[in-house]
């Protein structure tokens, strides 16, 4: 019976009500030691019609990478198969099942929520994950990614975690006993105390249960001026120091062996000298059992005590004693050896570096600097120290704890003049700058350190002038994009160097004021994409922002559509945002606005889970653009606060993104004078010397002319006719010629511009045939008028620009004809992840290929269809196959 707990009771009862329906979720509950937590879980745990599942964080410095998931995910094993392969693959490898792969700590997770699910389709499935305060931290991190995924599937997580444990999913405090449960439950268990001695226990008990069990076993001490949970290690530390020598040292063995294991706790007291039935005292006197080949405290205060009140010697002893009883495996041992080091031991630092590495290689990347600290402080040599210090920062970023390798970063630079390892730590320092910092600061610790390295490694060299070239260009300072350019011509020749070369100058030429140097620019770029779409990742990347650039949006779009899906095949998962981003950048300008909203709330998405904040940042941006053009108010939201986060002098790319929306939406709101001066405003910083800064030129153009300040369009109209003239694309001289008739009333030159625009770009043409009709209707040609209006009204109808189109449509009014709003078509009604699945549904993919693609688990895949098939009116997937899905 539970004393006091009726309203966690009903409340837990609720949450696994809905989880056995297929509304699964997750719950912390928090609480002092002795609190009760655990009597909670078992309480939950006896719910009817649930598969249970369970694992233990254990207190220990030596952390196993993954050993809480294994133990939690063992009986879903057999369903390993269920799952997609890439995610059954990166568990595998996360669990040491199969040999090291890539890296892919977000492949893990999903496979976590993938694998729970496919358990979930024979009964709801219920995981208790007790002292989660002390879970390694590549499995909390892999169940906090899964918890946040379980609402369409039948499985329910419930954590207990002392007070301060942050975990990211709902918490449930617990408070102490009232009186009358106190009274109660001690009443229960023991009835026979004096009543001073039981009004003696209830006051120092103060309502935490498990003091309420133990306090009276020792009662005829007095522990008052002790904290609680000292309170009850010192009672369990009175009680270890009754039990025979032997068994107190067994049990400080099983205490040191952090995963419960009885055979190497048996080995290591055999190491000892202690006789196998030596843990038999203290399994008599109820502090631990032995069942199912493991030795289980029955409270880890228990174990505290255990391994807190041996001597030092003793604890140097026991840890010895288990790395030798751990020889077959390396990484435990290693940690066991470093735990009875007392002083620098280069062996046991270069076997916990090699821990570390394989912990990596797993995805256990927190674990992988855990190990590599320790390795650090058993190092004497102050070189050697450097470079693992560097390495452990490397790893740090890969573990998203950027503040941690910004620390070690600092301590490497403090130990060496090691040009190579100055050069791996200004590659991380530039990593931590790039996702939380500045694209300056980023800059100019890759070109110091590129200065410091180019006569000892110039390929490393190259690589970090490169990356501080791109850094100084989406930061808008192309001053800074020459000194890279510079340095890199003084490096020896080299086939990759010299394209780096080259493709960097071209882009700098587009900064010059004379349009055929320019224009030469564009030229030299357009030849470099044209040699560079079948090369590495990065060297593709580089080509489609280079196409950005250029204009050339279609280019962009393929190469990064196959980037794409080679990205999702190889589980490259970190590339996503930044390949998903640039799509959807070249998707927006090509008017695909359905399809750029699926890729960057995917970027979006992804980008989250991965801890790439500048990338959340790019694609909250270019959401908010298409939001803008929506004239949804509530999407462009984002877009201030990530001016707030990412200003302009910290990444001009992502700022004038920001800017360009929230002028736009001023300008389809008919706020002319707001989307001037915010216009203006951003150009002259860094954000005019950015792809988008030269785009919104024509915005700048129509905002001063609507406003009745003709005279404010010159400099953009000079600045688009520049850009204009070294692109030498039609549609961007259509966009020019309707620049032209705004400033000079020339109505004319709409024609023109239309012919020259074509389809390329659906948005702009619409502007165009909006602003053509206009005209036509102030000259009193209204059958002409007509006839383009409701061109763009069809267009911005089908594009979902609202305010646009009621602008079309009260010009329409004017003109003599009247227009009602349509409906929304069906497809508009899907959520962006909803299009993606039944898009691929349609090409009749399963819902396991389905999941393997976009990342998903399948019940989720389930879960998108069963929500869009009412929505577009079909019940089978080869209906699907029959709608029009663009």
């Amino acid at each position: 019976m539970l004393y006091g707990r009726e309203r966690e009771q009903r409340e837990l009862g609720r949450l696994l009500a809905e989880a056995a329906s297929g509304r699964g979720g997750a719950l912390v509950i928090l609480g002092e030691p002795g609190g009760g937590k655990s009597v909670l879980l078992q309480w939950a745990g006896s719910a009817q019609g649930f598969q249970v599942a369970s694992c233990t964080g254990v207190e220990s410095e030596a952390e196993l990478p993954f050993a809480a998931l294994q133990s939690l995910l063992s009986p879903a094993m057999g369903h390993l198969s269920g799952i997609p392969r890439p995610q059954a693959e990166a568990l595998r490898t996360a669990l040491g099942l199969a040999a090291p792969g890539g890296e892919n700590r977000f492949l893990v997770g999903l496979a976590t929520v993938s694998l729970l699910a496919e358990l979930a389709a024979d009964a709801p499935v219920l995981c208790l994950v007790d002292d989660a305060q002390w879970l390694d931290r590549p499995s909390a991190e892999a169940l906090a990614f899964a918890a946040r995924r379980l609402a369409a599937e039948k499985v329910f997580l419930l954590f207990a975690a002392r007070e301060g444990a942050s975990l990211g999913v709902p918490e449930l405090a617990l408070e102490r006993l009232g009186p009358v449960a106190a009274r109660a439950l001690l009443a229960e268990h023991a009835p026979d105390l004096p009543a001073p001695v039981r009004d003696r226990v209830l006051a120092e008990a103060d309502g935490n249960p498990l003091a309420l069990l133990e306090l009276p076993k020792t009662a005829d001490g007095d522990p008052r001026h002790l904290p609680l949970p000292h309170r009850l290690q010192a009672a369990y530390q009175r009680r270890i120091a009754e039990l025979p020598a032997q068994a107190r040292n067994a049990l400080l063995v099983a205490a040191a062996e952090e995963s419960g294991a009885l055979a190497a706790t048996l080995r290591a007291m055999a190491g000892l000298g202690l006789a196998a039935d030596a843990l038999a005292a203290a399994e008599a006197e109820g502090l631990i059992t032995v069942e199912d080949q493991q030795v289980v405290f029955r409270h880890p205060l228990i174990r505290t005590a255990a391994y807190r009140g041996a001597s030092f010697t003793d604890r140097l002893a026991a840890h010895d004693a288990l790395a030798d009883a751990l020889a077959g495996d390396p990484d435990r041992a290693a940690w066991h050896r470093a735990a009875a080091a007392t002083g620098p031991d280069e062996e046991v630092a270069a076997a916990l570096e090699a821990a570390a590495l394989r912990a990596r290689r797993r995805s256990g990347h927190a674990t992988a600097v855990a190990a590599m600290e320790r390795a650090v402080r058993l190092t004497a040599e102050e070189e050697e120290r450097a470079r693992r210090l560097a390495l452990a920062a490397e790893i740090a970023v890969d573990a998203g704890l950027p503040d941690r390798a910004r620390h070690l970063a600092g301590q490497a630079l403090r130990l060496t003049e090691d040009a190579r390892v100055l050069a791996r730590v200004a590659t991380v320092r530039a990593r931590v700058e790039f996702e939380h910092g500045s694209l300056r600061t980023v800059h100019e610790v890759l070109v110091a350190a590129a200065r410091r390295v180019a006569p000892l490694d110039p390929d490393s060299a190259a690589s970090m002038l490169a990356d501080a070239a791109r850094a100084s260009w989406s930061a808008g300072e192309p001053v800074r994009v020459a000194q890279a350019h510079r340095m890199l011509e003084t490096l020896p020749p080299d086939p990759v160097r010299d394209k780096l070369v080259a493709s960097i100058g071209g882009a700098l030429k587009l900064y010059a004021a004379d349009p055929a140097e320019a224009a030469y620019g564009v030229a030299l770029l357009r030849e470099h994409i044209a040699q560079g779409r079948s090369g590495p990742p990065g060297l593709r990347l580089n080509v489609a922002s280079q196409a950005l650039l250029t204009g050339d949006y279609d280019d962009t779009r393929e190469i990064m559509v196959d980037l794409a899906e080679e990205s999702r095949a190889n589980g490259a998962v970190g590339w996503l945002p930044m390949v998903l981003c640039t799509l959807a950048t070249a998707e927006i300008n090509l008017g695909r606005h359905r399809d750029a909203v699926q890729s960057a709330s995917e970027a979006l998405r992804i980008a989250e889970d991965t801890g790439q904040p500048s990338r959340v940042a790019h694609a909250e941006a270019l959401l908010a653009y298409v939001a803008a053009i929506r004239g949804d108010e509530h999407g462009t939201r984002p877009a201030e606060q990530s001016l707030r986060r990412f200003p302009a002098h910290a990444n001009a790319l992502v700022a004038a993104w920001c800017e360009w929306a929230l002028a736009l939406l001023d300008l389809g709101r008919g706020r002319y004078e707001a989307a001037l001066d915010r216009l203006v405003t951003a150009t002259r910083g860094p954000v005019r010397h950015v792809g988008p800064g030269v785009h919104f030129a024509a915005d700048q153009v129509e905002a001063a002319v609507r406003l009745g300040r003709p005279e404010r369009a010159a400099e953009p109209l000079a600045r688009l006719e520049q850009w204009a003239a070294a692109v030498r694309l039609p549609w961007e001289d259509g966009l020019v010629l309707r620049c032209r008739a705004l400033t000079t009333g020339d109505g004319s030159l709409y024609a023109r511009a239309l012919e020259l625009q074509g389809e390329a770009r659906p948005f702009e043409r619409a502007r165009t045939e909006l602003l053509y009709g206009e005209w036509l209707r102030r000259e009193r040609h209204k059958a002409e008028a007509r006839t383009h209006l409701r061109e763009a009204l069809e267009r911005f109808e089908r594009l979902g620009a609202a305010p646009w189109a009621e602008h079309a449509r009260a010009e329409l009014r004017a003109a003599g004809e009247s227009s009602a709003p349509t409906a929304a078509d069906a497809v508009a009604q899907l959520t962006p992840q909803e299009l993606q699945v039944v898009r691929l549904a349609a090409t009749g993919a399963t819902n396991k290929e389905i999941a393997a693609r976009l990342f998903l688990s399948p019940k989720t895949v389930g879960h998108h269809l069963y929500r869009a098939f009412p929505k577009l009116g079909v019940s089978t997937r080869t209906e699907l196959a029959r709608l029009s899905l663009e």
